[in-house]
């Protein structure tokens, strides 16, 4: 019996590493379909903007309560996992609590720092949906994550709480066998919090205990292979994302906007033509029209979204009643990039299917931003909306010649007048006369 549960243990994390890494190599595959971007120096400062920004959560702090709740949940997303080690090696080698023999006091000690976790991850992930669905902050209302963004923050919550119940009941049960003598039930010593129900669950047999302890265990490493392979498909991909997200963030000054080195070129060649390139060229292509054009750090942006909205909600035009939503940029990049994914496993290959970035972003949401650089600010993980908002308008204006009157206005006074007033520079240096 037991060497059926180790084979059936086997095959059940085999199964489940294997549809991991598939679903992470599709992810990607598809961020590598952007254009190559070096984000490789200043190795030292990148590091500490990894554990800053990623597990020190430098950015979340500016709010401290909501920081806390969020950090208790992710270090013991992190830390409590650790316990799966011992899980999958039980499971592996049909030992049961593998650590305790090598650690002795040491494992009750961590086991107990397990269990406090456990129980603020359970607190905490009640506290979130209630916020999100009895108090109705307003940025998880907004209709950005109407439909499935909104049931997969919660399904998320909830399969947490599950998770957390089940590794506290399975302690519990554990606990009370070896009050009990059980063979094979290693007496660790009372738990933190297990322990406290323990007591309450003497009274059942041996082998009801037994029954329980074994249910919760299967249920638990069955839960977690589950939320392992829920990740890819989740915004909560960010969990993983996040490292190497903020490990490749830009570290050029905040608001520096890169210039186009095709259009550098252009001018270079109009100025100095002996210098253009000979024979027939392909078409130089002006900002970003789709996911191909954007770079591949965009893409690890967009996959690396949390949907947490704090950059609409610091988003001037988003607060003024426009249309512009980053998260929703975010969310729209991502999903275009899921779409590109699926044609490229459908066909072996990506064959056109009419449709880019601006099938899922208007030209409206595009045009009201002001560059102000808040959505870069307030992101918890380096992503940067503005970044993807800059290529498309770029696209847009250049590529498509699609701008406002007051737009084209305005570039034609710069290209004539070098300034984006109608008047000459001798006209405007009139003003200095006349103050004489």
């Amino acid at each position: 019996m037991a060497i059926l549960q180790q084979a059936l243990f086997v095959v059940l994390a085999g199964i489940a590493v294997w549809l991991f890494a598939r679903n992470i190599g599709r992810i990607r595959r598809n961020i590598l379909l952007g254009q190559d971007e070096d984000l490789t120096g200043n190795a030292p400062l990148r590091w500490k903007n990894m554990l800053l920004l990623a597990f020190g959560q430098k950015k979340m702090f500016r709010n401290p309560l909501v920081a806390l709740m969020h950090f208790v949940i992710y270090a013991g997303f992190i830390i409590i996992n650790i316990e799966v080690l011992e899980i999958v090696l039980d499971g592996i080698l049909g030992t049961h609590r593998l650590f305790f023999p090598w650690l002795g006091g040491f494992y009750s000690f961590l086991i107990n720092f397990f269990e406090i976790l456990a129980a603020g991850v359970l607190l905490v992930c009640v506290v979130f949906l209630a916020r999100r669905n009895i108090i109705k902050l307003k940025r998880f209302i907004s209709k950005d994550l109407d439909g499935w963004p909104r049931s997969d923050a919660n399904y998320i919550l909830i399969t947490e709480i599950v998770l957390m119940t089940l590794f506290i009941t399975m302690n519990s049960a554990d606990r009370a066998l070896q009050l009990q003598g059980a063979e094979h039930y290693h007496d660790t010593g009372s738990f933190i919090i297990s322990g406290l129900v323990a007591p309450a669950m003497e009274g059942l047999s041996a082998s009801s205990l037994v029954m329980i302890e074994r249910g919760c265990w299967w249920l638990h490493i069955i839960g977690i292979f589950a939320f392992l392979n829920y990740l890819p498909y989740s915004k909560h991909l960010h969990i993983l994302l996040a490292f190497p997200n903020a490990y490749y963030a830009r570290l050029n000054v905040m608001g520096k906007m890169e210039n186009m080195e095709n259009v550098q070129n252009e001018v270079k060649y109009m100025m100095q033509p002996e210098l253009a390139p000979t024979g027939e060229q392909a078409p130089q292509k002006f900002g970003a029209k789709d996911v191909f054009d954007l770079s591949w750090k965009n893409l690890l942006d967009a996959y690396s979204c949390t949907e947490c909205g704090r950059c609409s909600t610091a988003c001037p035009a988003n607060q003024t009643g426009k249309l512009l939503s980053p998260r929703k940029i975010m969310m729209d990049t991502r999903d275009r990039l899921e779409a590109v994914g699926k044609n490229i496993n459908a066909n072996g290959e990506y064959k056109d299917d009419g449709k880019n970035l601006f099938s899922h972003i208007t030209v409206e949401e595009l045009r009201a931003c002001t560059t102000c650089n808040a959505c870069v600010q307030e992101c918890p993980v380096s992503i940067s909306p503005l970044d993807i908002i800059l290529q498309l308008r770029r696209s847009l204006i250049m590529e498509d010649s699609n701008a406002p009157q007051e737009w084209n206005v305005m570039f034609g006074n710069i290209e004539n007048n070098f300034a984006p007033w109608k008047f000459s520079p001798d006209d405007r240096d009139k003003w200095v006369e006349e103050m004489h």
